[in-house]
């Protein structure tokens, strides 16, 4: 998944609106593999280098230089009501609890808390593992107006809500509600923090020392008003902040070092810690122009706070009041439970109350936490020694973790939005919109999108530098797959949208056939894998999303991935069919299709007989191992390096897992195939890949199974039980079971078992603990990795409602 570290890791030639030359040579031939094929195919590569070669030094245009053709989220599409409903939303979904408009250099809003009794402030605001929460996360959320959520603390939880009225005005309640017998005291912040520099903040207080009122005004919102007001017991104590905040990232730092023993009359709560009421506690020099406005309750539970957000027009109006709050927001939740089990069908095929409540929970998990980012990616290229940062970009995208990977991830997006699609069909849309908006002239994607300060602070220096060589997964294509059959369905195709997205995807399509060929014709390799490392016992392929699944031993020029074969299969099909919508030319995407889903030359290319499945091929040992040595310093800590036993050879890599099946994955193989047959009886193998848990990602037989890559890092891809691949499998299995074949019984069985298994343990996985969780362990179901993990973990709803 490329999560090995706090970040994932993952030729330079030009983009351009065409077929790439390789793919039209391709198509323009019957039949490929014959001796003069490759050899002209070798020639007329040379050529379009040393073209494109000159071409890049003319033109001069650098890995920062965005595709010369109009934005697929254009003017026209900004204007739209739909798209201007999610002006605000819960796009801060690093936080517990976040909001902030879809707009750079705005106005954002947060919660913090943290109770007493404990030896040193405990300050919730991030998400963090450490917190050891029992359990967050959204209820309900509908991706636009409403989102309700609820966070255990030990000893009492809160609930967020969250709704809107218009475009550009909303109301978050927090509420208190204590899980213990004895009374407990809790502290809540609410706080509204300007990013505009020079833009001022103010506010009003009453009598008691509550913030009541917050006045501002930013270019792009205008004035705003928020107000504040509270429901607490009498003894409750109201402290507030007024300060200059250095910036979006250090807000829990500003808010934490300020913070001051309470004064009398509060001896009785010995330790109370408050916000001191000043407003020049960070003067930066000169006349201090405020940016933050914190409120302060620290109460007894139960208790509630709402905080309104109005601007523009609504600021003259009143906040909704408690009861019609009420009713508002119990109006949504029904809306959202009846519209859930219309896209869904849950109930009406038959899974009980405590399944359906586990399935919203997920998708609304999925949903709340889609969040905006704006900055400007680092990004490494063949042609400059230092990286360079790409141009400043939005960027509206789903997380896959809101504890530790709260950002943009392409090969994770492409997953999340099959199930969004399901239910808005204008947020995929939107979001794809945004991320293909990044496509460089070249037809390069950065694969990990880390945009602005506050994405920024969770990642380590050292990750966040993107390489213009390496790819991604398109699993975009599969998310359009869905889309379009989405559109036909509820007669809403989009043409002109789609218009807008062709020339961008087809720039990224051909930047694949341009810089992951293989050293065969119609085959591809990952780029980025290091050749020269002794420290990994599998060098990496963090590329292709699947970080330490076994590969070739020792990287090199002559090795190719079946993987990356099946993403090109199907992005070929894609690519044809939107050409069709939009007026272009589909045939040489058909007739590239049709070559690369041939099953024949597939089988000469990767199927292995010796172990009877679908393989990479390359230079593979599989007799390494892992030795310990010597610090070369004296008094150097020992460490460990790969010794290779046996010396590697040009062959078949054997590792039998996720790789092996994705031409049953992507539906490539043909129905009627003996092999299909081979791999279907091989899934219930449990010395393979069955478990009663889901498929895990690495045969039991392998000699990697289990085993860490390096000193530090443990296994990953090496048995552990992924969803997401685990729906491809079903969503192959399901497609085997109703189309005429001899295979077709069998499909049929092994889905129904396969199916059943991961939703039994999925769901008694978050009674258990919680959480959905990012992978499962496949001896004995628990979660593993981060948590919560509702990125493509969330594809179980999709799996609940059979929809592939």
């Amino acid at each position: 998944m490329g999560r090995g570290n706090p970040a994932r890791q993952r030729k330079r030639t030009t983009g351009g609106n065409k077929v790439s030359s390789s793919l039209s040579r391709a198509s323009s031939s019957s039949r490929a593999g014959s001796r003069g094929w490759i050899l002209a195919f070798g020639a007329l590569v040379g050529i379009v280098a040393v073209v494109l070669g000159v071409f890049v030094i003319m033109t001069r245009r650098h890995v920062a230089t965005p595709l010369g053709v109009p934005p697929v989220i254009s003017p026209n599409m900004v204007n739209t009501t739909e798209y201007q409903m999610r002006l605000w939303g819960t796009y801060r979904s690093n936080l517990y609890f976040g909001i902030r408009p879809r707009l750079p250099q705005s106005v954002v809003a947060g919660l913090m808390w943290f109770s007493y009794g404990q030896k040193e402030l405990a300050l919730r605001h991030s998400c963090e593992h450490d917190d050891r929460l029992p359990r967050y996360g959204w209820l309900h959320h509908d991706g636009v107006m409403y989102g309700e959520q609820e966070i255990v603390d030990h000893g009492f939880s809160l609930t967020t809500q969250f709704v809107k009225g218009s475009h550009d005005s909303w109301t978050a309640r927090i509420s208190g509600q204590s899980n213990i017998k004895h009374q407990q005291l809790v502290s809540v912040i609410l706080y509204l923090y300007n990013e505009a520099k020079g833009s001022s903040i103010q506010a009003t207080t009453n009598s008691k020392g509550a913030v009541t009122e917050i006045n501002g005004e930013t270019i792009q919102i205008g004035r705003y008003k928020v107000t504040l007001s509270e429901t607490a017991p009498q003894q409750s104590v109201f402290n507030h902040l007024v300060t200059e905040a250095g910036g979006i990232s250090q807000l829990t730092t500003t808010i934490r070092q300020v913070m001051r023993q309470a004064p009398p009359p509060y001896e009785k709560w010995p330790g109370l810690a408050v916000l001191p009421g000043n407003v020049d506690y960070f003067p930066s020099g000169g006349d201090t122009v405020p940016n933050l406005v914190a409120y302060q309750l620290t109460t007894l539970l139960p208790f509630t706070v709402e905080m309104t957000f109005q601007s523009g027009d609504h600021g003259s109006q009143q906040p909704p009041m408690e009861n019609h709050l009420t009713q508002l927001l119990d109006e949504h939740r029904k809306q959202f439970d009846d519209r859930f089990e219309k896209t869904f069908h849950l109930y009406s095929n038959n899974f009980t109350k405590e399944q359906v409540t586990f399935a919203k929970a997920a998708f609304s998990n999925l949903i709340g936490g889609i969040s905006y980012f704006y900055g400007s990616s680092m990004v490494q290229s063949l042609d400059r020694r230092q990286p360079t940062e790409y141009w400043p970009t939005p960027l509206y995208t789903g997380v896959p973790s809101r504890s530790f990977f709260p950002r943009g991830f392409l090969w994770d997006e492409g997953f999340h939005q099959i199930l969004v699609a399901q239910w808005n069909l204008d947020i995929t849309k939107d979001v794809i919109g945004h991320w293909m908006d990044t496509v460089n002239w070249e037809g390069w994607l950065p694969r990990e999108q880390i945009l602005g300060e506050e994405a920024a602070s969770k990642v380590p220096k050292e990750f966040v530098i993107q390489h213009s060589t390496n790819g991604n997964p398109p699993t975009f294509f599969l998310t359009l797959n869905h889309v379009i059959r989405l559109m036909k369905e509820q007669d809403q195709l989009d043409v002109p949208y789609l218009k807008r997205l062709f020339p961008r995807i087809q720039a990224w399509y051909n930047w694949f056939n341009r810089t992951q060929e293989g050293p065969r014709p119609l085959t591809y390799r990952w780029k980025g894998r290091n050749e020269t490392t002794d420290r990994e016992l599998n060098p990496k392929t963090l590329t292709s999303g699947l970080d330490d699944y076994p590969r070739a031993s020792h990287p090199s020029n002559q090795e190719y991935h079946i993987d990356l074969r099946c993403w090109m299969t199907m992005a070929s099909a894609t690519m044809a069919t939107i050409a069709e919508i939009v007026g272009a030319d589909p045939k040489p995407y058909k007739s590239y299709h049709k070559m690369l889903s041939d099953n024949e030359q597939l089988n000469r290319l990767h199927w292995d007989e010796e172990n009877e499945q679908y393989s990479d091929y390359g230079l593979h040992s599989s007799s390494v191992k892992m030795v310990r040595v010597k610090s070369e310093k004296p008094g150097g800590p020992e460490y460990k390096i790969r010794r290779v036993v046996k010396q590697p050879t040009e062959r078949f890599v054997g590792s039998h897992g996720y790789v092996s099946l994705f031409p049953l994955m992507l539906k490539i193989i043909d129905p009627s195939s003996k092999k299909l047959g081979v791999i279907l009886s091989k899934l219930r193998d449990p010395q393979l890949l069955w478990t009663p848990y889901g498929l895990r990602s690495l045969a039991k037989t392998d000699p990697l199974y289990r085993k860490h890559n390096t000193q530090h890092d443990p296994p990953y891809w090496r048995a552990a039980i992924w969803i997401n691949m685990n729906y491809l499998v079903l969503g192959a299995l399901h497609h085997y079971s109703t189309v005429d074949g001899v295979h077709q019984q069998l499909a049929a069985d092994v889905y129904q078992e396969l199916r059943s298994n991961l939703i039994e343990n999925l769901l008694w996985q978050y009674k258990q603990t919680g959480y959905i969780w990012e992978q499962y362990d496949d001896s004995y179901g628990g979660g593993k990795g981060t948590h919560p993990f509702t990125g493509w973990s969330s594809l179980i709803v999709l799996i609940m409602a059979e929809v592939y």
